[in-house]
């Protein structure tokens, strides 16, 4: 996340034959933990819009991939409920003991920890209903890779909910065409996108996996 990668290089599937690309566009350089100030995004309905949009409910198992500071953690984890779970997932160890002492704080019981990988989430398998990755998606080195390592970890049923700017990902975006094509090329099926007051959010759901081999890059 913290640099530019070379969009020919190529990297092999683990678990599977064949090589997946590195995306042919910039990557954005993680400049902050948090995106933006929580009170706003409170009084611009984010949260909201992304939970009512990604259908989550009492019991279910949510993933925050690059929780950060725990913004959405600690606003799905009281609406899953102790039936259900959050997993607060991040590159980064301090962060994750950042959000620990918020959950802790708070006295919520239903939140696990997971250091991921650039590569890899880390997530059990078949172990969430819904993987949210909020404006953080353009920070990723290996986007093809970890989707399709993520397909592992759904639940029947299970979707990926990506909330990003629509804007070219070096200014920290990423436009709705390329990131369809970018998802789309792995296997996944869109759902549905729709604009929301900071920016929007793309649903998409497992779809047939295509040879790794096969899989080339989207162009902006």
């Amino acid at each position: 996340m913290r640099r530019i990668v070379p969009a020919l290089l190529l990297l092999p599937l683990l678990g599977g034959a064949g090589p997946l690309p590195r995306p042919a566009r910039p990557v954005a350089p993680i400049v902050s933990q948090s995106w933006g100030e929580e009170a706003l995004r409170d009084r611009v309905g984010e949260a909201g819009d992304v939970i009512r949009i990604a259908g989550i409910r009492p019991g279910m198992a949510v993933a925050d991939i690059g929780t950060g500071g725990g913004y959405y953690v600690l606003r799905v984890a009281p609406l899953v409920g102790p039936q259900g779970r959050v997993y607060a997932q991040d590159l980064s160890a301090s962060a994750l003991e950042q959000v620990r002492q918020r959950v802790r704080n708070a006295g919520l019981r239903n939140v696990r920890y997971v250091q991921g990988r650039q590569t890899s989430a880390r997530l059990p398998a078949a172990s969430v209903d819904v993987v949210l990755m909020v404006h953080m998606y353009h920070e990723i080195e290996q986007p093809y890779l970890l989707l399709d390592r993520l397909r592992a970890s759904l639940r029947p049923g299970g979707r990926i909910v990506i909330v990003d700017l629509d804007r070219p990902s070096e200014a920290h975006g990423m436009p709705k065409a390329l990131l369809v094509c970018e998802v789309k090329a792995v296997g996944y099926e869109l759902v549905g996108v729709t604009d929301i007051a900071q920016g929007y959010v793309a649903v998409f759901r497992p779809g047939v996996r295509p040879d790794p081999a096969s899989v080339r890059a989207c162009r902006a």
